[in-house]
């Protein structure tokens, strides 16, 4: 066995006979690519997991990296973060494999291992989950079906191809394995998680599914976040989402085009069955607001103007934002409006209006007669935008009203005079 002190990692090399061996696959040629990707896309704690990895080489060295490093260019290179624990060698032969790993007792999140030959390297992105649920009062919800959703691997993906329903959920990702636009919209979230120091549950899609009921998960939770654009729920996954709010559970949309199209699951993949507007459950209904046009690769990015201050001042609390106030940066991509689905009394806080032609997008808060309270950014950016002082005090704000708890480091101040 080879310990590691980060990851705990397990003694290694597995061949397809299950055997500990060398990582060969039969006689194969040497891959033509470098891959790597966890069996599982969450584990727990202390859990053995099983690195599936692709190399034409004769050593590794395999480290763990995470989503929260303190580079502030969200484009850089995941695989060039700074490592959070120790580097292990071992020995492989060309072809494909699987290094075992414990994951060590490491507190909930998104994490990268690095994987490098003498001339590659690439990620694996798994997520830690929680030992059970509801050690923490807020879960987050990483979007794993829409990672794969969006990863063209193999063309496998009805992005590349109409004629593809049904996709593989356990294809190694692009982009030297970072799920598409991970740094865009997801990075500085997770990094404002760890320099506000809160505590959540994470759970990736695939563990949020296994969740019996809505009461179960509104026993566990006082708030749940979907951190980023979940564009695939199961109606599982619908279903007790609305159970939730119905309970008086708190929800928090931080990307626009959520809940907007309904997947099966079976084993490793998933299909596509179609809109849920379509199948008679507009996610408007939900989430506010729902999903109205994309920028088609053109139409640039916009600051929100805040028109809803008045009704929900908790919200901009300290970032000196006013009704008529642009909230500095630039949002959109893909956004959300309201639709005579949304919920009686549902507040637009802030808009962006005509940022594509005819349309406006809307940040939504509306709450319901049993204490629930619903909140949706509007654009798939706005989680992603969290290095933005203004955003993060947002998000500071929404923490401590809808957990009931403040995150523990001191809240940013809002930018001015451009913020005002």
């Amino acid at each position: 066995m080879l310990a590691v002190a980060f990851f705990l990692w397990a003694a290694g090399v597995t061949g397809p006979s299950g055997a500990r061996a060398s990582a060969r696959m039969g006689a194969s040629a040497p891959a033509p690519d470098m891959t790597a990707l966890f069996a599982q896309p969450s584990y727990a704690p202390g859990q053995v997991a099983r690195l599936r990895i692709v190399a034409d080489a004769t050593r590794l060295t395999v480290q763990p990296i995470a989503a929260f490093s303190r580079s502030r260019n969200p484009y850089a290179p995941i695989a060039n973060d700074p490592p959070i624990g120790p580097a292990r060698t071992v020995a492989w032969h060309p072809g494909a494999g699987t290094l075992t790993v414990r994951i060590g007792h490491w507190t909930s999140g998104v994490y990268f291992v690095r994987v490098r030959s003498a001339r590659r390297q690439v990620v694996a992105p798994v997520v830690v989950r929680p030992t059970h649920l509801g050690q923490a009062s807020v879960a987050v919800v990483v979007p794993t079906y829409t990672w794969q959703a969006y990863n063209r691997r193999a063309g496998d993906t009805w992005y590349a191809c109409r004629c593809v329903h049904t996709v593989s959920l356990a294809r190694p990702y692009l982009d030297g394995g970072v799920p598409y636009n991970f740094g865009q919209y997801e990075r500085n979230f997770f990094r404002w998680l760890a320099r506000s120091k809160v505590r959540v549950d994470v759970l990736a899609d695939q563990d949020f599914n296994r969740i019996a009921t809505g009461a179960e998960l509104r026993q566990r939770y006082r708030m749940v976040v979907f951190e980023s654009h979940g564009e695939y729920v199961t109606n599982h996954m619908y279903d007790i989402t609305e159970q939730y709010r119905n309970l008086g559970g708190h929800l928090a949309f931080l990307s626009a085009n959520g809940f907007f199209r309904d997947v099966v699951i079976s084993g490793t993949s998933m299909t596509l069955i179609g809109a849920w507007r379509d199948l008679g459950r507009p996610e408007a209904a939900l989430m506010g607001a729902q999903y109205i046009d994309w920028y088609r690769r053109r139409y640039p990015n916009q600051p929100y103007r805040v028109v809803g201050a008045r009704r929900v001042p908790w919200l901009f609390a300290g970032t000196g934002l006013k009704d008529g106030s642009l909230i500095p940066g630039y949002y959109g991509i893909e956004i959300d409006g309201t639709t005579s689905a949304s919920p009686p009394g549902t507040t637009v806080v802030a808009r962006i209006p005509n940022i594509f032609p005819g349309d406006t997008a809307d940040m939504t808060y509306y709450t319901t007669a049993a204490g629930a309270e619903v909140f949706d950014a509007g654009t798939i950016n706005f989680g992603g935008a969290a290095d933005n002082p203004d955003v993060a005090r947002m998000l500071h704000n929404l923490w401590s009203h809808m957990s009931g708890t403040a995150p523990p480091s001191k809240p940013t101040s809002g930018r001015s005079p451009r913020s005002r």
